[in-house]
């Protein structure tokens, strides 16, 4: 079962050219494990190949949600699959309100965090052996990405390694060149926080604000956590953005979250200096990361650039 939803878009400039584009959602469903795995793909109207970025929600959101950077990716060029976790998903948010802390507390379990993972992999084979689609899809250039719980499940396809009874899980994907990882929160229950993330060795964007706080009731994180998954993350080529204030659901389609007129300047500068990754990452091209600090440090808080130690404060 498939929908269309055809949308047009401003069409955005950048070094990887221009798109209007198709929204379309496929209700798939993996039958090995019993489980649906609902996607909505944004698809530049574009000749191909053209490169993927695979984006999961954090918890409670769904497949439309983040659509900010799923538009802004498709119309310029890059296609982008959004998920949705049926464990985790925006149905949490229905049913008993007594219910609710129970429903958050299962979503969170170990189970459905690698859940999560295969649900990644499982849409990926999909897509790539659609036939209108996976021929046009450049291979080469795959990258994930995900807010909060979703940063935790890019991480663990991007090569994250959690120990369970002796036995390291592996859960990389390795078509997966490279990740974006907002307000991502570290492993629940794991101290040692570099043993799990030294393993991630491909290009990492990492995305915060100073006031991105996670409460939900039995976990608290502090902002200060986004910052140390960066410092824990081996690659040799990783970015870090801190915004000023902010809240940790500013990165989702909410608006007025972290404050009315901050929101949209943040998502603005978010998905600008998403795409200058992408863009150095797959393309080698760094003129748009190069300027895109001067262009937003009014909003910053700290910069730190792909391959440097030194940071912009």
């Amino acid at each position: 079962m498939l929908r269309w939803i055809l949308f047009t878009t401003a069409l955005l400039a950048s070094g990887l050219g221009q798109a209007e584009v198709r929204a379309q959602e496929f209700d798939w469903f993996d039958g090995a494990r019993q489980r649906a795995v609902p996607v909505r793909l944004y698809w530049p109207e574009t000749a191909g190949p053209v490169p993927l970025v695979v984006f999961s929600h954090g918890i409670g959101g769904s497949r439309r949600g983040y659509s900010y950077l799923g538009e802004y990716f498709a119309a310029n060029g890059i296609a982008s699959l959004h998920l949705q976790h049926v464990g985790s998903d925006r149905s949490i948010w229905t049913g008993n309100l007594w219910q609710l802390v129970g429903r958050l507390q299962d979503a969170a379990q170990e189970h459905e965090a690698l859940d999560r993972v295969r649900d990644l992999s499982f849409a990926l084979d999909q897509l790539l052996a659609d036939a209108r689609y996976g021929k046009l899809i450049d291979r080469e250039h795959i990258a994930a990405a995900g807010h909060s719980y979703g940063a935790n499940t890019a991480m663990l396809a991007a090569g994250a390694g959690v120990v369970r009874a002796g036995r390291r899980l592996e859960m990389r994907d390795p078509r997966i060149k490279a990740a974006m990882l907002l307000s991502a929160p570290p492993f629940y229950g794991e101290e040692d926080l570099q043993a799990i993330l030294k393993s991630i060795t491909l290009p990492t964007l990492h995305i915060t604000a100073t006031e991105d706080v996670i409460r939900i009731p039995g976990y608290y994180s502090p902002a200060s956590d986004r910052v140390a998954v960066f410092d824990a993350v081996g690659s040799p080529v990783k970015a870090l953005a801190v915004f000023e204030g902010g809240s940790h659901s500013i990165f989702t389609s909410r608006g007025g979250t972290g404050g009315t007129e901050l929101n949209p300047k943040v998502k603005s500068a978010t998905k600008e200096l998403a795409l200058a990754f992408l863009q150095r990452v797959f393309k080698g091209n760094d003129e748009a990361l190069a300027r895109w600090p001067e262009t937003y440090r009014p909003l910053l808080a700290r910069w730190t650039s792909p391959g440097t130690a030194a940071a912009v404060r």
